[in-house]
């Protein structure tokens, strides 16, 4: 899991004597400059607005198809990025009290406000890596006061081959690659993601970079959101997920990096942006 090492190892306290969380490599990013692009030039400027960077994590502030501008503001990262500790495998964590804070991005990736959340609305490893919180403001407020525009997250399955881009608030950095295919499962120490999305190797994403947006290149939507990669050539461990088939077999693939899906989130949200797991069409694990 893309999570720096000292905001590991600081999760290891908080957690205790429960499942050991990810300990990303210990080694700093690459000068700020976007991976090798695509020969197809993309139909959206993608860059850092409205993404934003957190203590240990990437994130950024999102809506839905049906959200409208005096809801309050949404921030997705990832559930290992959880300021209490990663969920375990099997729990989901809704409506619980927090006032994280977020720095938000403009387009140059250039801190212009602080967001602070007070509720952590949903946040699960199981199945998938997400956690979303409520902020204090709305999106027209942002707008207003920075002229930032939230991230909207696309209701459709992401299709393989598209060109996307990894926004890293933490880092201040652009991947670039391509969806180069699904994971029936992926597995990485206790917990088990289904239906992930792979990238093609140009993504390299490192520790940090948990919970950045995975961007359609030529959208500008929110497909997945990333959280993990293979660092050592291990099988199924924390750090070095393995894929799944639906046979059972197992594929390991070093150095290669992946997301999950958020289509599948917009359906569990209604009017004013509340979470409802039993609305129709929400397929997100429910406590």
């Amino acid at each position: 899991m893309n999570k720096p090492l000292l905001a590991a190892l600081s999760a290891v306290a908080t957690i205790g004597l429960g499942a050991t969380p990810a300990l990303a490599a210990p080694h700093s990013p690459a000068p700020q400059t976007t991976a090798p692009h695509s020969a197809k030039a993309a139909a959206v400027a993608v860059d850092f607005a409205g993404t934003v960077s957190l203590s240990n994590c990437s994130g950024s502030v999102i809506r839905f198809p049906g959200s409208a501008d005096t809801d309050p503001a949404l921030v997705l990262t990832n559930g290992h990025c959880l300021e209490t500790g990663m969920p375990s495998a099997g729990q989901v964590i809704t409506g619980q009290s927090s006032s994280r804070t977020f720095g938000l991005l403009n387009s140059a990736g250039t801190k212009i406000a602080t967001l602070r959340a007070n509720q952590v609305v949903y946040s699960t490893m199981t199945d998938t890596d997400v956690t979303i919180y409520r902020t204090t403001t709305t999106y027209a407020a942002i707008k207003s006061s920075y002229g930032i525009s939230p991230l909207t997250v696309q209701d459709t399955h992401p299709v393989a081959g598209t060109a996307i881009k990894v926004v890293s608030g933490y880092w201040k950095r652009i991947y670039s690659c391509n969806i180069d295919g699904f994971v029936y499962r992926l597995k990485e120490g206790d917990w088990t993601f289904k239906d992930s999305v792979r990238y093609t190797s140009a993504c390299n994403t490192i520790g940090g970079t948990s919970g950045s947006p995975v961007i359609d290149a030529t959208t500008g939507k929110v497909v997945a959101v990333n959280n993990t990669g293979n660092e050592d050539g291990e099988r199924c461990t924390v750090n070095n997920p393995c894929e799944v088939d639906a046979s059972g077999n197992v594929t390991v693939r070093q150095g290669i990096n992946y997301a999950q899906e958020t289509y599948n989130i917009p359906a569990c949200f209604t009017t004013g942006n509340k979470l409802n797991l039993s609305a129709a069409g929400c397929t997100l694990p429910k406590p």
